[in-house]
């Protein structure tokens, strides 16, 4: 019966092609309107999941509350010093907040005052006795160069130091430190290319090393969505403002853009250059196999045609089925290139090889109608059970891949139709004829029968490697951090990893919400006690510990320092004459005590002598490039001597808004210690934390959650599939073993597909995880061929043109998965990959199984 309505539906399209063409034109037209203004596509990880789970529920709160961290482009700066990274950010922050157009809010979290002006407070009491000594001992330096804050004022001190060596007063053997740094600038300078010197490093020793090394300058840009890249006007504004700083001409600056927004620039850029890269590379390759498959132009363009305009149709389906596609549902072509491409060769072949009772070739309209007869079921049968093999995953939380199975299970049918319709009509428009000599494999039916006389062992063997698949089966890991799939080599990835190597900055944190105070600090104090975190940032950890003693160690300082600090004119810049003298003087003062000086002091002694007959111009810019950032440092240091006593009261409200949200609760935010790009790591952290409380979010849980919950959805998606194909085979085919031979072998592929997945190895992602539902789609279709020839009679399979069919419709689908796995972007080459062992499994088990498991003699069924 339904071979008789494809056959007369063939006809019909055949004998009435201007109205079939008419009707498709007429489609793709309003398909290409309807994709053009109204599909988008999101990179928006976030989007893959389902809002109703309790992990994305609790993720989206922290989000709501603290809306600051979503789609920021942020700006990392990395400098020559750390005032020059400090003063390339204030100036990056004062361009970027005067450009309206491309940013709402511009932050430099570094330079808030609280933190500026309390930064003694943070440092560990053990560590601060000893700064505060040794900066104390420095006093009658400090205070000749808040006096003169030039060249000739450090010049001065240098006297000083001569003159207490002459009075056997020993120079601290910390100033070594300082006195190298002052040496490598002053002989910078006699070398013709003077750097600025960084006074924090020589005053604060250590401290300008405790934080970071880099500097931020976070922002939240003005999207543009009609761009496939919202933020790319944002980041080229942000770019250009970088490039026109002068610290980053010197080439003493430097900065790399990354944030939210910017890896979802990139991750499109990257996917949709290897999308379009491999699309040429693929439709060459396409075109080649179909020439060797049915041999003839006049074939191989109606199925061209029937993709393209397949592909197209679907494409409109989809806007109306989902509307905005996500970075998985997006691989829908290359689902309904992969299997429609089948679909179209199983009926161009066997159309080509029509042929009459004397072998002659069939006229156009008689092979189409015995077409229809032979393939429009089977290809109808393969075409529905793949359909529902994809729709299956459609009602789990894995949105992602719910929307790609909507899409491509709607594909499906598309294909169907255009293959049964479109096909037809084309083929008789381009004016196709069947071939003279094109016919199956028969160089195969040495290989048909021998698969059927040692049938058992090559069973047997098959056997043993679905039960080695099943016993790996459970070993398969999923790799569910996004990041791992995006191109390492892009700026905002390069940008990313160095804030990996740093607990306080790494992108892997994790995060709680309490509703008060106390709770906050009994919760941080269990949590940081767990080998796996670094550090539990909350408003609490804001408060120092010991505050009374690091006062009084820094008010005992300040009563010593700033007096000497606080001077209210001090001396007028220098010339170059003031410069010289005050070198020749240092150096002299240094004369006849060589016996006594350090190592250090003997290079300062020689420097200042070649200082002291240098060019002006040479003695100018050494002066620059000595005091410099001298001025600022000395300021800096009165503020860090006049600290406050902090409570939780007194922190300012711009930073108590990033840990107290507006309902009241409280956020904890926890670094982790270790890699956590590293999946067993990022297990163990996440593990020890729920330990403590099961209530954490943020990004370290996401990624394993989302492992969860897409491992749980592929195992309910496979069921559901297995089911619903099993009922569809079954009510077509009435019979439960020729039902199990169709399934057997998409389940041996499966199960071979785990054996190189590990053997490779090869990581299950985001990205090539569609391997899994196409892997049901093109093994339903292969297997559905062959058991139905079977069913009609025909003993050697792989002699028959649906052998050649099949194994071209793979050589096809196979180029297309090829020209991805040669992809710069990791995640779009690990989908070409994971697709095409998944395919070659496929294929050996439709090649190699099936003719094995088919008994040799079977009466012809209807």
């Amino acid at each position: 019966m339904l071979s008789t309505l494809t056959s007369r539906l063939n006809a019909f399209c055949g004998r009435h092609v201007t109205l079939v063409l008419t009707i498709f034109m007429l489609l793709c037209v309003g398909s290409a309107w309807l994709s053009m203004t109204q599909l988008g596509i999101t990179t928006e990880t976030d989007r893959l999941f389902a809002d109703t789970l309790p992990w994305k529920q609790k993720n989206r709160q922290i989000e709501s509350l603290f809306p600051g961290e979503k789609n920021t482009l942020v700006a990392i700066i990395s400098a020559a010093t750390p005032e020059e990274g400090r003063e390339t950010a204030n100036a990056l922050t004062a361009v970027l907040s005067r450009d309206t157009t491309h940013f709402d809010r511009v932050d430099q979290p570094d330079a808030n005052p609280f933190y500026t002006r309390n930064a003694f407070l943070f440092i560990d009491t053990k560590q601060l006795e000893p700064l505060m000594d040794s900066t104390i001992a420095a006093q009658p330096f400090l205070g000749m160069l808040a006096a003169d804050p030039s060249a000739r004022g450090l010049f001065g001190t240098f006297s000083l130091m001569a003159t207490a060596i002459r009075s056997n007063q020993p120079i601290p053997a910390s100033f070594n430190t300082a006195l190298d740094g002052l040496t490598r600038t002053l002989n910078d300078g006699l070398a013709g290319h003077a750097v600025p010197l960084s006074w924090e490093k020589l005053l604060a020793g250590g401290l300008s090393d405790l934080g970071s090394h880099y500097q931020f300058v976070v922002t939240h840009p003005k999207p543009d969505f009609t761009s496939f890249e919202p933020s790319e006007a944002a980041t080229a504004a942000m770019r250009t403002a970088l490039d026109s700083l002068p610290t980053v001409k010197a080439g003493r600056a430097h900065a790399l853009i990354t944030g939210e927004a910017k890896l979802s620039d990139e991750e499109f850029s990257t996917v949709a250059q290897g999308m379009i890269i491999g699309l040429f590379i693929s439709l060459a390759l396409v075109t080649l196999w179909l020439l060797l498959a049915v041999r003839s132009l006049r074939v191989v363009i109606p199925i061209l045609l029937t993709l393209i305009i397949g592909l197209l149709l679907t494409t409109g389906f989809a806007t109306l089925a989902v509307g905005t596609l996500n970075m998985i549902s997006v691989a829908f072509a290359i689902l309904f290139v992969g299997i429609a491409v089948d679909f179209a060769i199983q009926f161009g072949v066997r159309f080509r090889c029509q042929k009459d009772e004397q072998g002659r070739p069939l006229s156009p309209l008689a092979a189409l109608d015995r077409t229809g007869l032979e393939s429009g079921g089977q290809i109808f049968v393969a075409s529905l059970a793949t359909a529902a093999g994809f729709l299956a995953f459609t009602p789990t939380n894995f949105v992602g891949v719910a929307q790609l199975g909507l899409i491509a299970g709607g594909g499906m049918v598309i294909a169907f139709i255009c293959t049964l319709t479109l096909l037809p009509a084309l083929l008789r428009f381009f004016r196709a004829m069947p071939g003279d000599n094109l016919r199956g494999f028969t160089c195969l039916e040495p290989l048909d029968r021998a698969l059927h006389r040692f049938r058992l062992p090559v069973l047997a063997i098959f056997a043993v490697l679905g039960l080695i698949g099943a016993g790996l089966a459970p070993s398969l890991m999923f790799d569910a951090d996004p990041l791992h799939t995006k191109n390492p080599n892009t700026e905002g990835m390069k940008a990313l990893s160095l804030l990996e190597e740093n607990p306080l900055t790494t992108p892997y944190n994790a995060q709680v919400l309490v509703p008060d105070t106390a709770t906050a600090g009994r919760l941080a104090a269990a949590l940081g006690k767990l080998d796996s975190v670094h550090d539990v940032l909350w408003l609490g950890a804001l408060v120092p510990d010991d505050q009374e003693t690091k006062l009084q160690l820094i008010h005992e300082a300040a009563d010593i320092l700033l007096p000497t600090l606080s001077v209210a004119h001090p001396a007028p810049p220098p010339s170059a004459a003031d410069l010289r003298a005050a070198a020749l003087k240092a150096a002299h003062d240094f004369d006849g005590l060589d016996d006594r000086l350090s190592p250090s002091l003997k290079a300062l002694h020689a420097a200042l002598e070649h200082l002291s007959t240098a060019p002006d111009a040479t003695l100018m810019a050494t002066n620059e490039a000595l005091t410099r950032f001298l001025p600022g440092e000395l300021s800096q240091l009165k503020a860090l001597l006049a600290p406050s006593p902090i409570t939780l009261d007194t922190i300012p409200k711009d930073i108590r808004s990033d840990y107290i949200a507006s309902t009241g609760a409280y956020r904890l935010i926890i670094h982790p210690n270790g890699r956590m790009s590293e999946t067993k790591t990022l297990h163990h952290f996440v593990h020890e934390l729920e330990s403590v409380t099961p209530d954490i979010c943020g990004p370290a849980l996401e990624i394993i959650a989302s492992a969860q919950t897409i491992t749980h959805a592929f195992i309910t998606a496979a069921l559901c599939a297995i089911v619903a194909i099993a009922l569809i085979l079954f009510s077509t085919l009435r019979r439960l073993l020729d039902t199990l031979l169709v399934l057997l072998p998409l389940l041996l592929s499966s199960l071979l597909t785990v054996i190189l997945i590990i053997t490779v190895p090869e990581q299950l992602n985001y990205a090539n995880i569609i391997a899994l539902p196409l892997l049901l789609g093109v093994g339903v279709s292969f297997n559905i061929y062959f058991v139905m020839n079977w069913r009609a009679g025909l003993q050697n399979q792989l002699s028959s043109p649906t052998a050649r069919a099949v194994l071209f419709s793979a050589l096809t689908t196979g180029s297309a998965f090829g020209s991805l796995a040669a992809s710069a972007h990791p995640g779009t080459a690990s989908m070409g990959r994971l697709l095409l062992l998944s395919l070659g499994c496929t294929l050996v088990c439709t090649l190699l199984f099936i003719p094995a498991l088919l008994p040799r003699h079977r009466t012809t069924k209807d």
